[in-house]
């Protein structure tokens, strides 16, 4: 399992929101491709990143500071927020991304997901966020009346990379993520899942990993890493651990 740090951009800045709420965001950064270095320099083998504007408005929206943040790593990175076509997964993509993710528009259209998985295989990543138990689009404002099981496997046989799965009313709580669900959803599919959500100390690290075999590949952290609450190189250390026991 690998840890993977989180950049949310909005605005151009780094920021971290509660419960996917654009107006309770904290910034952390006003550099976010300075940040993404200091995630890589800490060890991280991949950077998460979010275009919240781009996810509200349906539309990309931080270029710019994606372009920086791309233009500094070595390490991969898989960008979600905003996309709902080909041709901004195909610009994506262009510009170095490694992944993309799509959310809100796999829900609607999960002949996107198969289309864009033919054309781009092994570079789509499907993004599952879910509000007691039930799907939530558009920025996480509508919750629909679709399970996160019943969405996943929708996707079968279609070859996507990895589904990232979100809790989110532990988002950004630092609240422990929601370790039975995503082993629930895990065991459900044959496809990767990765947790998100609410990841707040060591002890949610090694409860994800106990559930590794479950078909859990990796978990997204972000507020934690930067309060301080888990120190990025020392997580990813313990889990290089696991893997070498």
């Amino acid at each position: 399992m690998i840890i993977i740090p989180a950049i949310d951009l909005k605005e151009g800045k780094c920021v971290r929101l509660e419960q996917g709420l654009m107006d309770r965001d904290t910034v952390y950064s006003n550099s976010p491709a300075a940040q993404a270095l200091d995630w890589e320099a800490k060890g991280a083998e991949l950077l998460h990143i979010v275009d919240l504007d781009g996810a509200f408005a349906g539309t990309p929206r931080n270029r710019s500071a994606i372009e920086a943040i791309v233009a500094v790593l070595k390490i991969p990175t898989q960008l979600g927020g905003g996309i709902r076509d080909l041709a901004t997964i195909e610009a994506y993509l262009g510009l170095g991304i490694g992944r993309v993710i799509i959310g809100t528009a796999a829900q609607r259209n999960p002949e996107l997901v198969k289309e864009a998985c033919q054309k781009f295989p092994g570079r789509i990543v499907v993004g599952i966020d879910a509000k007691n138990g039930m799907v939530a689009v558009q920025g996480w404002a509508e919750v629909t009346g679709v399970t996160a099981v019943e969405l996943a496997k929708k996707f079968e046989g279609f070859g996507v990379a990895a589904i990232i799965y979100t809790d989110i009313s532990r988002d950004g709580m630092m609240q422990g993520p929601n370790v039975e669900a995503t082993k629930t959803l895990a065991e459900a599919i044959s496809i990767p899942v990765i947790a998100s959500g609410g990841l707040s100390t060591l002890k949610d690290i090694e409860n994800l990993m106990a559930v590794e075999s479950s078909g859990v590949s990796g978990a997204i952290t972000g507020k934690a890493i930067y309060s301080g609450a888990i120190d990025l190189a020392e997580a990813i250390a313990m889990t290089k651990r696991g893997k070498s026991c």
